[in-house]
């Protein structure tokens, strides 16, 4: 009988379904081979071989790997189809290989090519399809994993000693995509703190005419009260808004100069459209899903998982928003059947993807089949209300984006007083609801009355509103993956793992789903940018990229990519240890003496997060835990309230006399 390997247990139960027992299926459960933990495993000297090894959690299944394959009469690999699952697919292939009884010697033995088999949807037709039109193993995605692989290890295990070193802790760690990540968090950290907010008003006047209207003030003689200034950050521009009122009493100065009459200088009405969004990416679903769902990066992947290998969504990891043929003409007769004809577009709708290096052989993320609801998924007991909820945000958007745009009029009203002071009232209201049918829309935005120009209107009142300037925000999930996205940092497929890396790190700390850098990450990016400039620019780490896709596409042979790399980085490395000195971290010291030598305590930063020592340790070791005090009182018993931490990482508040009191919130406004 064949034998079908795959990498997930899931995956195989579903294949198993599909094939009905003409295929044997077996789970690799991930990565069955990889470099090992305890040494470097690459060889610099002879153009950076890998030195692979079968970790011990993997043996039981190499082992029945091996066994199956005395018995099977065809190797069938079908693992995931992107750089990862061909470097699965090339690490079986190669172990079965290992593992063939030898031939004699005066025979040459020619290796075993086995059948490669990929597919973007676990479904019977796309498994059947896919069993009869066999490939083999793309080496140039093997190689492209591989000297990713490779890369990040030197980067890892060369830098993070001189951290251990010269930060005299033992259980730092940097990496080429994760330390770049959390600069980012950094310099916008320190944007925050550089920013000066700047006071403004702006005036809203109300208006009669057949009907009352609000309408702002734009101008005077010209001159616009609101003017867009840019500032440079480190991770690009950051437009914000000032004015030049400035006051409140600038704002009733101007407020008395208004002369009448006020009259309608223009109307501009005219039909806009709004069209759909393309169908999800990795990158884009996990924005979405932050977003409209809160969900993070790793457990937006993990639902993702599961509903591909149930077969009800196509593969997750994708960079592309294309959509098959046959998809988008279930969902033009699913539109047509449910919504009518007038919902279709006369076109399919073809999206353009904003990446670099999309896989354009690849699909977006979609249902598998239009006809399959969320509705269904809540009557399987497979799925829970995550899942679904995940599922019905992925059916929406690739169901919308197939549909037509939606339809407003909208309408503009210019209003000038006697003296050269302009307002500006705009409205508008659906006119075709179009895709949004689907994904849903609020109540009309504002309907302005009917007005004619030359037209006499009468202010009724006008009103200051007081403003400040906003600084950069600080980033959340969402907005994080969308910078590294723009900016060809990483891949989609590794946001999630770095962004939890950087957390566990305590590199950056997450507080109300925000990130902010950590004392340490402050003292590891700064002496990482010193030191290290290169690796640490954004400009770098993107070409990085670029060369490892290139790589993929066989433009360029992996091993001249790593030594051109690895030789100036070696180099720094060298000069690094031998002349940076070891920065000394910052300790506060508390007003509180060690109750077993009598010096003062301090708070330190370890491997588990911060907690109070004696200054005078080594030679005292005397800690206990630091419990990070806001100025909040509990509401149920009046202790302080504490920062904690889940068992995932995720921050919220509690009393600190738990668990006599149990009080816990998530935001701060929640402790009333």
């Amino acid at each position: 009988m064949p034998l079908i390997i795959v990498e997930s247990p899931t995956k195989a139960k579903t294949l198993t379904r599909f094939l009905k027992g003409k295929y044997s299926v077996l789970a690799t459960m991930g990565h069955i081979r990889d470099l090992p933990k305890s040494t470097l495993g690459v060889d610099v000297e002879h153009d950076f071989a890998p030195s692979y090894i079968v970790p011990k959690d993997k043996k039981k299944q190499v082992n029945e790997l091996v066994s199956a394959l005395k018995k099977a009469d065809d190797i069938i690999l079908a693992t995931d189809p992107d750089r990862e699952g061909e470097a699965i697919a090339w690490h079986v292939a190669s172990i079965l290989d290992e593992a063939k009884p030898k031939k004699s010697k005066k025979k040459e033995e020619t290796p075993t090519v086995y059948k490669r088999i990929t597919f973007h949807e676990i479904t019977e037709s796309a498994i059947a399809h896919a069993l009869e039109h066999p490939g083999v193993i793309d080496m140039k995605l093997v190689e492209a994993q591989q000297a990713r692989r490779v890369l990040d290890r030197l980067v890892g295990y060369k830098l993070s000693p001189i951290l251990w070193q010269k930060l005299s802790k033992r259980w730092l760690s940097a990496g080429r995509v994760q330390s770049v990540t959390v600069r980012l968090i950094v310099e916008r950290e320190r944007e925050i703190a550089k920013f000066t907010k700047v006071p403004y008003f702006t005036i809203v006047g109300n208006f009669v005419g057949s009907e009352g209207f609000p309408a702002n003030l734009v101008s005077h003689d010209g001159k616009k009260y609101e003017e867009t200034v840019a500032l440079t950050l480190f991770d690009g521009k950051y437009t914000t808004t000032k004015t030049s009122i400035l006051s409140e009493d600038q704002a009733h100065t101007i407020i008395t100069d208004f002369k009448a009459p006020f009259t309608v200088s223009a109307v501009d009405k005219k039909e806009t459209k709004r069209s759909p969004q393309p169908p999800y990416t990795t990158s884009t679903l996990q924005q979405d899903a932050g977003r409209k769902l809160y969900f993070s990066a790793k457990k937006t992947m993990q639902l993702a998982q599961k509903l591909y290998e149930e077969g009800l969504i196509t593969y997750h990891r994708t960079d592309s928003v294309n959509l098959s043929d046959k998809f988008v003409g279930e969902v033009r007769e699913f539109v047509s059947t449910v919504y009518g004809k007038t919902y279709i577009p006369e076109s399919v709708r073809v999206f353009q993807t904003k990446s670099k290096v999309a896989q354009e052989a690849h699909e977006a993320i979609r249902p598998t089949s239009v006809g399959v609801s969320d509705e269904q998924l809540k009557e399987n007991p497979e799925f829970n209300h995550d899942h679904v909820r995940l599922y019905e945000l992925i059916w929406k958007r690739a169901v919308a984006s197939q549909m037509k745009e939606a339809l407003f009029d909208s309408t503009t009203i210019v209003i000038t007083s006697s003296n050269a002071y302009v307002f500006q009232s705009q409205g508008s209201v659906i006119k075709f609801d179009g895709f949004l049918v689907i994904m849903g829309h609020e109540a009309n935005d504002a309907l302005l009355p009917a007005v004619a120009v030359g037209e006499t209107v009468t202010l009724s009142s006008a009103l200051p509103e007081a403003h400040e300037t906003q600084a950069p925000p600080r980033y959340t999930e969402a907005s994080l993956i969308k910078a590294l996205e723009e900016k060809d940092i990483g891949r989609p497929s590794t946001y999630a793992p770095i962004l939890s890396t950087i957390i566990d790190r305590q590199y950056v700390a997450k507080i109300e789903k925000k990130f902010e850098p950590t004392d340490l990450g402050n003292q590891v990016t700064d002496f990482l940018v010193m030191y290290f400039p290169e690796i640490m620019s954004l400009p770098f780490t993107a070409a990085m990229e670029g060369s490892l896709d290139e790589i993929a596409n066989g433009k360029k042979e992996w091993a001249p990519v790593l030594r051109a790399f690895y030789t100036p980085f070696a180099a720094a490395i060298a000069n690094t240890m031998e002349t940076a000195e070891k920065v000394k971290a910052p300790v506060e010291e508390l007003d509180e003496k060690c109750p077993e030598c009598g010096n003062t305590l301090v708070i330190r930063t370890g491997k588990f997060g911060k907690f109070i020592a004696c200054s005078n340790f080594p030679t005292c070791k005397y800690t206990r835990q630091k419990l990070e005090t806001i100025d909040m009182k509990c509401p149920k018993c009046g202790g302080d309230i504490v920062v904690k931490k889940t068992r995932y990482g995720k921050t919220f508040y509690g009393c600190s006399n738990y668990p006599t009191c149990t009080f816990a919130a998530w935001k701060k406004e929640d402790i009333k």
